[in-house]
Formats: C-alpha cells, structure tokens, sequence
C-alpha cells in the first residue's frame, strides 16, 4: 500500500518506519534535517527490540501524498487546521486519513476541512526524535482505530508490521481516557523537565495527579463521553512501562516551541467552563506552562 505520512515527527517517524520495514511504501513529510538524513541514510529506527535503518521516501512537500491510499495525519494539535489545508488539493478522493495526535477533537476539525474520509486513531507510544532522521522508542505502540470502511484492512496492515491495533466503538471514551493520561503527565513532567519515572516520586506529585483524573473524569462526564476502564490505574502504569520518557509538552518548552497544553489541560478547562465543572488544578497547570512557553516570545515594548 502506498502511505503518506503528513507531519513526520516521532510519532509519524515510528509508525511509518514500522509500516515501511513491513514492505509499504512510505512517504515520510517533515522538517528538512531529517528529510536530509533520511534520504542520505534511511531512517534510523531504535525501537526497544531491533535497531534499523529502513529505507524510504522523505520530502518537505506536501505533494507527496498524492496517491495514497492511506494518510497517516501527525501533526501538532495547533496545526491541524492549517496541514489540512496545504494537503487538501492532493489527496486522492478514496484516502482514508487516520488522525494520530494528542488531543480529542481533531478528527472533527479534520473531517469538517476534507472529503476524504477521517477516522479518530488513539496513539499509545512513547518516542523522540534523537538526532536528524533518528527516531528513539521508549515503549508500548499500540492504536485503537474508529470503525470505517477500511478499518479492518488498515487495522490488519499495522498488525501485520508489528503494532498492535485495535478497533472500537468507542473511539470517544478512548480518546478522552488518553487525554486523562496526558492531563496527569505532560504538564507536569514540563514544568519539570524530569522524566515520568523520576517525575512520580516527587513530593505532592501523586496528590496532584488523583487531582487533575478526578477534574477530567467530572467534565467527561458531563459531555456524555464514557471512559473506559479504571483510568487511575492507566494513569499509574505509566511511569514503570515509559520511565526514561519526557512529555511532548516538556520536549517543546526544552526546545522554545509552542506545546500543545491547550489542547490538553486547556481544553478540559474550556469545557469545563462551558458545563459549569470546576476544573482548578488543570487552570494552574495550563497557566504555568503557558508561563514557561512565554519565555521564548519577545516581550512587548
């Protein structure tokens, strides 16, 4: 099958190394460093059982996923507008676009710019771009697909490269238990700059956590979204499974760019305002990292 992947950072890097070393071919769109890497050397793929450099296309032109049948959709929650744009005009009519990003509401916004058909994916994975063309895998890897015309065949195309895939009917329930997780860590291990395992053994962090599980919980809830399983223990098997893992919110603020907490505290704290759910302990987290991130901007004169 020929794949695109539009925003090739870690998580686009991983899954599409993954899909390429299974015999896809690839089409890898990123930053030019690594695009340069990769076309030099492959990309370098360092999981947690295999080291590989995997053969496959890189561009910085969105162009490239003229063709494919599937779009692997990576980018950041506060580009999705503008990467759909900018991909719209070269997508095959019949592409199925998976939203791979943190968040709850970007295969919406997604799906409201594009004819092509979009579907919700839950990412569970742990992963940095090390160097150019160097993506590094800390643990887990699996997805969880909503259901559409092509679910079973796209979901069978993962399995059989090695990522456990699921598909649900509850895609919603899963996309928001996810975003509990990234509630708890990312702000957190931000502000910080600590990894999940040392991150958890600090003073009050735990208080915290139960804190921010219980303010996301009450505004799910209130949307009518059912969250599946005991999300307090998700939220503790985190730091054993990605010990040596940073946030993407702390990998961000540690390189001057603009995170994506407004779509994770922030957004829980939106929609707490809007159905009348106090949500305080998520207010002081996006507020202090927005703090953090505002470092790196000029301060007017």
């Amino acid at each position: 099958m020929k794949i695109a992947v539009m925003g090739a950072g870690a998580v686009g890097c991983y899954y599409g190394g993954m899909l390429a070393r299974a015999g896809h071919a690839v089409s890898l769109i990123g930053r030019p460093q690594h695009v340069e890497a990769i076309r030099r050397n492959g990309l370098l793929l360092d999981t947690q059982s295999f080291q590989a450099h995997v053969p496959v296309e890189a561009g910085t032109e969105v162009d490239a996923v003229q063709g494919a049948k599937l779009v692997l959709f990576c980018v950041k929650s506060t580009d999705t507008e503008s990467a759909a744009a900018q991909m719209r005009p070269h997508l095959m009519p019949d592409a199925l676009v998976l939203t791979l990003q943190n968040g709850v509401d970007n295969a919406e916004r997604l799906q409201a710019m594009l004819h092509q058909q979009v579907a919700a994916t839950v990412v569970y994975v742990a992963t940095e771009m090390a160097g150019p063309g160097h993506v590094k895998h800390h643990g887990r890897g699996e997805l969880v697909i909503a259901p559409s015309a092509a679910s079973e065949e796209v979901a069978q195309l993962f399995i059989d490269a090695g990522v456990p895939t699921q598909i649900s009917d509850n895609v919603a329930g899963a996309l928001w238990a996810k975003l509990i997780l990234n509630c708890a860590y990312n702000a957190l291990s931000a502000i910080s700059q600590l990894p999940y395992g040392r991150l958890v053994q600090g003073e009050g962090v735990e208080a915290v956590m139960r804190d921010v599980v219980q303010e996301c919980l009450a505004v799910a809830e209130a949307s009518g979204v059912t969250v599946p399983g005991d999300t307090w223990a998700a939220v503790q098997r985190i730091a054993p499974t990605m010990p040596t893992q940073f946030s993407s919110t702390a990998q961000d603020l540690a390189r001057g760019k603009r995170s994506e907490i407004d779509h994770l505290n922030g957004h829980v704290l939106r929609r707490g305002e809007a159905l009348g759910v106090p949500t305080p302990v998520n207010r002081v987290l996006h507020t202090l990292v927005k703090l953090i991130e505002g470092r790196s901007t000029p301060a007017a004169s």
